[in-house]
């Protein structure tokens, strides 16, 4: 769980600004496909993609569309030798930043150090491996994953591909110039033998030798993803384990197999293999503008864009309605009602120049199966007079909408808006910073001085605000987020331990009748890789509970076969804290996110490698068997506009065999991206 720095003349905590295309109307959808980089673009960066969409039929540019022709094989491997990489800039355009120490790249505690390369072992992983993308020991990512093909430079930041800029598009963050994650690895000069080849008795020895090599890495790879402190819990962990035999992670997983998704109420279709149902065009803006927030119902795929709500055909694409507010929305909860409606926060007007920063101030409903706002308001705090609030977050439990922030909060009927309750004041200067929904409704309260502050988690009654149980937080935590309500899981970063940005050192399972800690889970930074945005209450992702386990991904580290990452997804009882039994591989070249629960099973995504689309997963939460749910296109168009959204600062929706991928920031078009089409959303579906 690690984050890059921040890119210049950008806030902290933003999500990805970026914009659209001036040829097409706001919001429309497109069959255009991303465009390439300019003229000038760094080595290593890619090539423009031919007009016609991503799924249209394209006369391919001279040389061919698609892979490139592979190059004589090698003498030994039988296997065609990689190019090497072209070795990048010193410093400025096109470079990627300098890492910092003990940023992405370094073995990280908790799994082996690779043993090291055999002197002229061709096709053994090398040293400056790259992965997703980068080379090996760029900086470290927000909560959880080294980058992506194209990993955006910030947190939420989703740039375009083709971009001479990560596809965060941050100047001076350029392409890296290495192969992208998966790729194979050039090996050392020559044969390894002064320019001579080996005898096939020599093949032989050393074939065999990294073969016990890789083997004796795997078993490793394994043990480390057990509770060390566990002896009695370890003897149970080869059950239930799937993966690694699949090859590429394909192996294990059922295709519609029966029994594959336990509890849940998604299919496994016919035909797994997606396409590209559709794309939204980004809004032209003038500053970074706020686009949060999406949704999908049984019509309808839903997403904000530049102050409005728009609701899309989820298979077409067409627009279907337009809900219009006062400025941009600048907060949404991520919950929605069985009737489809939801809460969202908007800012009181746009920017003049008279008030070029209008304050997020506004609470509304939306009724997502209309198309209509049914109600919005703005309410003044207990001790700030006439000024209305400032809301940072807005949630739904029952019927109840709660918005809240560090100036004061109010909760409201989700039928008519009218005004429920506010946070109560006191003379120990405490004050609600945010709410979770879902279920049930909490609160994270904090009391105290900025120096010494005192965080406690309450469950609260949705109709009064009375807490109902109360947990004080341990001391050295200045933030927590709520990962679930029921059960009441929070995540802390108990003082600053994790030290990646991530916001998770430990979970607290807590019993919500009584306010008592049932365990604490200590979530090693460098082993488990999930995220929380530090300062808002409900904003977790790359993980799941359900089945009363928390369900992490372990963080990328060196796969089985000659090269690539991948990673696990693993469980935590949360009522002993012990890791248990099994886990989900990845797969070589793979990684592995948790998205939801489905029932009692987890959908996932598989993040691609250089070569692949992406897929999501369906896993069994007591047997961790994977049945493929859809598997996306392989084409070198749609890989890179799939992989310039970045998983962990994206939006990200699946449902009934269709999947979203969403912005929630942008900005201004920047003078390299004035040919290119800008998308706000990406949707795939099968069948």
């Amino acid at each position: 769980m690690t984050q890059p720095p921040q890119p210049p003349n950008e806030p902290p905590n933003s999500d990805e600004p970026q914009a659209q295309s001036p040829d097409q109307p706001q919001g429309q959808s497109s069959a255009q496909p991303p465009a390439g980089p300019p003229a000038g673009s760094p080595a290593g960066a890619p090539a423009a993609p031919p007009a016609g969409g991503f799924g249209a039929p394209q006369d391919p540019p001279p040389g061919g569309f698609g892979e490139p022709t592979p190059p004589p094989a090698d003498p030994f491997t039988k296997q065609p030798p990689p190019a090497a990489p072209p070795t990048p800039p010193a410093g400025g355009y096109g470079s990627p930043p300098t890492p910092p120490a003990g940023g992405y790249g370094t073995p990280q505690p908790g799994y082996p150090t690779p043993p090291a390369p055999q002197p002229n072992g061709y096709g053994y992983p090398q040293a400056a491996q790259p992965g997703y993308g980068y080379p090996q020991g760029a900086p470290g990512q927000p909560g959880g994953y080294p980058g992506q093909p194209g990993y955006p430079a910030q947190q939420g930041q989703q740039g375009q591909q083709g971009q001479p800029g990560y596809p965060g598009g941050q100047p001076g963050y350029g392409y890296p110039t290495q192969p992208m994650y998966g790729a194979p690895q050039p090996g050392p000069g020559g044969d390894g033998n002064g320019g001579k080849k080996f005898s096939t008795q020599m093949q032989i020895i050393v074939a065999a030798a990294v073969a016990v090599v890789l083997i004796i890495g795997a078993a490793v790879v394994y043990s480390v993803t057990k509770d060390d402190g566990d002896k009695g819990n370890q003897a149970s962990t080869s059950s239930g384990s799937t993966g690694g035999e699949g090859g590429e992670g394909k192996g294990s997983e059922g295709k519609g197999g029966e029994g594959g998704l336990a509890g849940g109420t998604e299919k496994a279709p016919g035909n797994t293999n997606s396409q590209v149902a559709f794309q939204v065009l980004q809004p032209e803006v003038t500053q970074v503008t706020s686009v949060k927030g999406s949704w999908l119902t049984d019509k309808a795929y839903v997403k904000s864009g530049a102050s409005e709500v728009v609701g899309y055909d989820r298979d077409k694409g067409t627009k279907l309605w337009s809900v219009p507010v006062a400025g941009e929305v600048c907060g949404a909860s991520r919950h929605m009602t069985k009737d489809h409606r939801t809460a969202i926060l908007f800012k009181e007007g746009k920017p003049t120049a008279e008030k070029k920063y209008p304050a997020c101030n506004q609470v509304g409903v939306v009724d997502l199966s209309a198309g209509k706002l049914l109600w919005s308001k703005s309410v003044t705090s207990a001790t700030g007079g006439d000024r209305p609030v400032q809301f940072d977050e807005v949630t739904i439990s029952g019927t109840t909408v709660a918005a809240g922030g560090t100036s004061g909060g109010a909760a409201f009927k989700l039928e008519d808006g009218a005004e429920l309750w506010k946070p109560k004041v006191d003379g120990n200067r405490c004050y609600d910073t945010g709410y979770a929904g879902g279920e049930a409704l909490a609160v994270v309260r904090k009391c105290g001085s900025y120096d010494s502050p005192q965080l406690s988690v309450q469950m609260l009654n949705p109709a009064t605000g009375a807490p109902l149980s109360s947990f004080d937080m341990p001391a050295g935590v200045d933030y927590a987020s709520v990962v679930s309500t029921k059960p009441l899981v929070v995540a802390a970063n108990v003082g600053d331990t994790a030290g990646d940005g991530s916001g998770i050192s430990d979970f607290f399972s807590i019993d919500a009748a009584t306010g008592k800690l049932i365990v604490r889970i200590s979530a090693d930074a460098e082993k488990y890789a999930a995220r929380c945005r530090t300062t808002d209450v409900e904003s977790c992702q790359g993980l799941a509970v359900g089945n009363n386990r928390l369900y992490l991904p372990t963080e990328d580290h060196d796969g089985t076969g000659e090269y690539g990452k991948t990673n696990e997804i693993v469980a935590f009882d949360l009522a002993t804290g012990k890791l248990l039994g099994g886990r989900a591989d990845a797969g070589d070249r793979y990684s592995l996110t948790p998205l939801r629960m489905d029932g009692t099973s987890v959908i996932a995504y598989k993040r691609p490698p250089y070569d692949k689309g992406g897929q999501i997963v369906s896993i069994d939460g007591e047997t961790f068997k994977q049945t493929l749910l859809m598997e996306n296109p392989a084409d070198e168009t749609v890989r890179r506009a799939e992989t310039s959204f970045s998983i962990d600062h994206s939006e990200v929706l699946y449902g009934e065999g269709r999947f979203y991928l969403a912005k929630q920031l942008i900005s201004e078009r920047r003078d390299s991206q004035a040919d290119e089409k800008l998308y706000l959303s990406l949707a795939f579906r099968t069948g």
